[in-house]
């Protein structure tokens, strides 16, 4: 694989990444990826700035974007939906799950410990696939919650899952990217897991390999 550099955001808008700079300042990356809760304006403008294939997973925040114009957005343009999916970009192999543990009945983008294992498992035939394709099953997964125990919550919106400390178990991502859990300096935000450097991305990391 040839030497990558992905931007990745999550939470919280950046005003270097939102301003006429951008580009400046960032535009010698090859991937843009989102872990959620991020307005789906500011994630246009990051796209359309950069012009580098852009990914997402929705966070248990998001919801539609109401413009002066009177238009609406739905999704972000110029991003790809990694949700349940595994995509090969760039010679490397992505995943994503999105949302967060589930604190209020019928919200979207939040699921229970059981409802992510279903999720998260049906990747396993894309990753097989990725296996006897690449030689490998996973590069990155990007997720908004954390695994359990790594970087989560105490409260039951934060939890992480265990089945993401299961699922980088089995299949051995380089990276797990997620957010949720908002960071501060003295809080640890990267965390070596097996073969798995886990990275809360909050508000935005630039990474390298």
């Amino acid at each position: 694989m040839r030497s990558m550099k992905i931007l990745a955001v999550s939470d919280q808008v950046v005003p270097d990444l939102c301003g006429p700079n951008l580009r400046q300042q960032f535009g010698d990356v090859d991937m843009v990826l989102s872990c959620g809760d991020l307005s789906y304006s500011y994630l246009q403008h990051i796209a359309a700035t950069l012009g580098v294939p852009c990914f997402y997973v929705h966070g248990n925040h998001d919801q539609p974007e109401y413009l002066s114009s009177g238009h609406t957005l739905m999704e972000p343009g110029g991003w790809i939906n990694l949700d349940g999916r595994t995509v090969y970009a760039r010679e490397v192999l992505l995943a994503g799950l999105e949302g967060s543990m589930r604190y209020r009945p019928e919200a979207p983008y939040q699921y229970t410990e059981m409802e992510m294992s279903l999720k998260a498992w049906r990747l396993a035939p894309g990753l097989a696939m990725n296996w006897l394709r690449h030689g490998r099953c996973l590069d990155i997964l990007i997720s908004h919650s954390p695994p359990f125990g790594i970087h989560d919550g105490e409260d039951p919106a934060h939890r992480g899952y265990r089945v993401l400390r299961r699922f980088a178990g089995r299949f051995r991502p380089r990276y797990l990217l997620h957010g949720h859990q908002h960071t501060y300096p003295q809080e640890t935000c990267q965390t070596r897991y097996l073969s798995t450097e886990v990275i809360n991305v909050h508000p935005f990391r630039v990474i390298e390999w």
